[in-house]
């Protein structure tokens, strides 16, 4: 097996343009090089070179290593160092299935309550993903992706519903990353995207909760075959005990 490269602490953003005090932001730059795979599973994360790029001192880049370890995005192995996490298929079937419960009574509340601005908020993010396709920019389709289901959990009202979603599928929005290039995704994901669309603005909760069990079903078969494809990504406990020894 190939020994794991060191992160390239160079991808990290500029902390200042973030809000909040310094080991939130630095927390926010390391989840984000993290879940957009900058940081690559498997990848040693070493705090001098993330000091260096965010100008920090080593104490609040502990702390959002901390933090990081608690979500599962980052392993602290002893007499080893830390790095970053590969990709479980335990963790990422389980956030799956809880982000699916999300989504369905949010989907179904929604239908029920929808606002005549929601559904213009609603109808311009399918626009915005029309263009981002059109235009072949696949990080960009992936946020309007991202906010289009950030818009149906805020509509229900609930203030804590978006964040315990992303909270709970953390691994799952990671390994959706390395799907966005697979041929033809985006378009199926937009068709998907427009069926949930028409059956919120239809009010029709059946529709509107089996489009969306529809949408979300794609993603497993897929991260299977991606597990196939790439398993040195994904975590193994002997390969775990190998690299550390």
């Amino acid at each position: 097996m190939n020994k794991p490269q060191d992160i390239d602490a160079h991808v990290l953003g500029n902390i200042n343009a973030v809000e909040g005090s310094l080991a939130q932001r630095v927390y926010l730059a390391i989840k984000q090089a993290i879940l957009s795979l900058d940081f690559a599973p498997g990848a040693i994360l070493r705090k001098a070179p993330i000091c260096d790029r965010l100008g920090v001192s080593r104490a609040p880049v502990t702390e959002a290593i901390a933090r990081l370890a608690a979500e599962g995005l980052v392993d602290v192995v002893p007499q080893s160092g830390t790095r970053v996490s590969y990709f479980s298929m335990s963790e990422i079937r389980e956030g799956a299935f809880l982000r699916q419960a999300l989504e369905l009574a949010t989907v179904a509340k929604v239908a029920r309550d929808l606002t005549e601005d929601q559904q213009k908020k609603l109808s311009r993010n399918m626009r915005l993903q029309e263009l981002l396709i059109e235009d072949e920019d696949i990080a960009g389709f992936y946020q309007a992706d991202e906010e289009f289901h950030a818009l149906l959990m805020e509509f229900t009202g609930f203030k804590r519903l978006a964040d315990v979603a992303q909270t709970v599928s953390l691994q799952v929005t990671r390994a959706r990353m390395l799907l966005l290039p697979t041929p033809g995704r985006t378009a199926e994901t937009l068709h998907e995207h427009r069926a949930i669309h028409d059956a919120v603005l239809s009010r029709d909760e059946q529709a509107a909760q089996n489009a969306m069990r529809h949408h979300l079903g794609q993603l497993m078969p897929r991260i299977e075959i991606l597990q196939q494809e790439k398993p040195q990504l994904f975590n193994i406990t002997s390969q775990s005990t190998r690299e550390a020894g």
